[in-house]
């Protein structure tokens, strides 16, 4: 599918993965709608940007704000046709040592931001008889590890959101995908590594954002259901769910990292 005059809304664009989505769907000739927390970050963004393009400062934990905002694209260019769900945060803390809220307010973020998202432009795309919900998922959605519990259980609520809208979905034109990227070299870090422990650890299979990106927009123009990346950690993940109880110690080495 071209993705020429696409409007495409972009949660968490104004670093890392979301802003090299924009950057390449601008390419492509959609018109990326850019909304994140911070004005600033999303007005430095558009100054760099060519083409058509439009920003709205968006806290996806706010539903009345999403709604607002989701209404006011689909005011100004008359139709909303691609949902990039890339909002979220991670926080690398023992089980032990993490309180309630921690996993209370990333869920809130990384699982009810897309519900919320969701909810929001959905019944624009069935009105329109067509339309593409991406998830930014993660490979931890379907790999947990140690000292990630909260954001692997919020990645893998993510996929399993995705699977059920999917089905639910079928037969409307609307498709709900998932992309389920592995370390990504982002700010993600910069909040979720402080001291760059498991960056280190995984410096040789780390993504630049522009890889993932690229993937997103090739699921975007081949509405393709899910994309796991890199190769790696897509073999490790068909080999661990085939074979669980024998790659149980081997992922434990492998992914404990932090």
């Amino acid at each position: 599918m071209s993705l020429k005059g696409r409007v495409v809304l972009i949660t968490g664009a104004s670093s890392g993965i979301g802003a090299a989505a924009a950057r390449l769907l601008t390419a492509k000739g959609a018109i990326p709608v850019l909304t994140a927390r911070s004005v600033d970050k999303l007005k430095a963004l558009s100054s760099e940007m060519p083409g058509e393009h439009a920003i709205y400062p968006m806290d996806v934990t706010d539903m009345e704000q999403v709604q607002r905002v989701a209404a006011a694209i689909h005011e100004r260019f008359g139709r909303l046709d691609i949902l990039l769900n890339n909002a979220g945060y991670g926080e690398f803390i023992p089980f032990a040592d993490a309180s309630l809220e921690h996993f209370q307010v990333m869920m809130d973020v990384n699982y009810m931001g897309v519900v919320r998202c969701c909810k929001a432009v959905l019944p624009y795309m069935v009105k329109a008889g067509q339309g593409h919900i991406v998830n930014v998922a993660s490979i931890a959605g379907k790999i947990g590890s140690a000292k990630s519990t909260a954001y692997s259980a919020t990645k893998h609520a993510v996929l399993g959101l995705t699977d059920a809208l999917r089905q639910e979905l079928r037969g409307t034109g609307i498709l709900v995908s998932a992309v389920n990227p592995g370390p990504t070299d982002t700010p993600f870090f910069d909040r979720a590594d402080l001291e760059g422990t498991y960056a280190r650890n995984v410096a040789w299979i780390m993504m630049p954002a522009e890889k993932v990106a690229r993937a997103i927009v090739t699921v975007m123009e081949r509405r393709i259901a899910e994309k796991d990346l890199p190769w790696l950690a897509s073999a490790g993940v068909r080999i661990r769910r085939t074979f669980p109880r024998w790659t149980e110690a081997a992922a434990a080495r492998l992914l404990n990292k932090k």
